[in-house]
């Protein structure tokens, strides 16, 4: 769940950074790394000791190569600035997939030797998870939520974004996610307009946002962060709106009033990937084959409540688990992959379309 900038920005970024000496947390961590080991960028808390004991144990033991977690998160900027320098200090890290391409776009990222997996792991995950520059292997999703305790019959709550749109028929305080970056509300609007799942792209930008005016009115409060969001469903500031499936699975769990939707569903991921002159590349690719495994991806999903990429880890993971994910079989038929690619497209005018999407926001929700 990535810091996403534009190609454009991202080389504004590298070239501040360096002026900067922004990357002195990760290259004082890094600076004296040994030939034949490892350093993974694996972020903090519960999400990266969920990294640590599915991905890095299990691999350290299996090949006796020394992993050294670093438990921050690494950014564009850093990315790009280490590879412009010739300062590569970490071996591995996860990106959004919108971020990914960027990278990949600039030429900040090594190539995923495909050789090092296993065909069955391979041919059990989704094409949009296997890119030349990265590997997903975890995918989480947006979704739409009702409170259960403000709206308690089925027919008060809506199951589609063209039916969350209809304030009449479906009264209630909504909340969605800003424009201001990515994902945003984008292919809601254009689910809500009538367009069907598989036809989303290329997305028609005037149309969006001419349904996003019409839903305006009635945003109580457009949200910024996963944190953010996870306040206003456990305080009951909206009714209903959007938000990361995994925020929603935990309220749940911890028995707040919501329910989350399994139509309609927005599909994202972060990639693996190597920066571009890791010291130890080789073993890097090795550890990034080895988080396409099925038994590795289900410990994970297990730990923490995130999809396997590789269908088959299901076999192993328990149906109250399963039943949260959002790459489970059921839930097929009403999700779809965001399109990363397209937000990385040049236009005619120099600008990608996420460049646009981000322009057109920002005047936009001022008006």
């Amino acid at each position: 769940m990535s810091f996403v900038i534009s190609r454009r920005r991202l080389v504004q970024v590298t070239s501040s950074a360096i002026a900067a000496g922004a990357l002195s947390n990760v290259t004082g961590l890094a600076s004296a790394q040994p030939a034949g080991e490892l350093r993974v960028a694996t972020s903090g808390g519960n999400w990266g000791d969920a990294i640590v004991n599915a991905f890095v144990k299990p691999f350290e033991a299996e090949t006796g190569i020394k992993v050294t977690p670093i438990f921050q998160d690494v950014g564009a900027a850093q990315i790009g600035m280490m590879v412009k320098t010739n300062t590569v200090s970490i071996d591995v890290s996860t990106v959004g997939a919108v971020l990914g391409e960027t990278l990949a776009t600039g030429d900040f990222l090594e190539k995923i030797d495909y050789s090092y997996y296993d065909k069955n792991d391979l041919d059990a995950v989704p094409d949009y998870c296997r890119k030349s520059f990265g590997f997903a292997s975890y995918i989480y999703s947006t979704n739409m939520f009702v409170n259960t305790g403000k709206l308690p019959t089925a027919k008060q709550r809506p199951t589609t974004w063209a039916e969350f749109w209809d304030v009449q028929k479906f009264p209630g305080v909504r909340s969605l996610m800003s424009g201001a970056g990515i994902p945003g509300p984008f292919e809601e609007a254009l689910l809500a307009d009538g367009v069907p799942m598989n036809t989303l792209y290329p997305m028609d930008i005037d149309r969006v946002f001419a349904s996003l005016d019409r839903i305006k009115p009635h945003i109580r409060k457009w949200w910024a962060s996963g944190a953010e969001i996870l306040q206003i469903m456990r305080d009951g500031v909206a009714d209903l709106g959007q938000s990361y499936d995994g925020r929603i699975n935990s309220l749940i769990d911890a028995g707040v009033p919501i329910d989350i939707g399994r139509n309609q569903v927005k599909l994202t991921w972060d990639y693996w990937i190597i920066p571009k002159g890791s010291p130890n590349a080789q073993n890097a690719q090795k550890f990034i084959a080895s988080t396409a495994r099925a038994d590795r991806q289900a410990t994970f999903a297990k730990l923490f409540a995130q999809s396997p990429s590789n269908r088959n880890a299901y076999k192993s993971i328990p149906d109250n688990i399963g039943r949260k994910l959002a790459t489970n079989p059921d839930y097929a038929a009403g999700s779809y992959p965001a399109n990363a690619k397209w937000y990385t497209e040049i236009g005619s005018d120099g600008l990608s379309n996420l460049d646009q999407l981000k322009q057109r926001w920002k005047k936009w929700i001022v008006l």
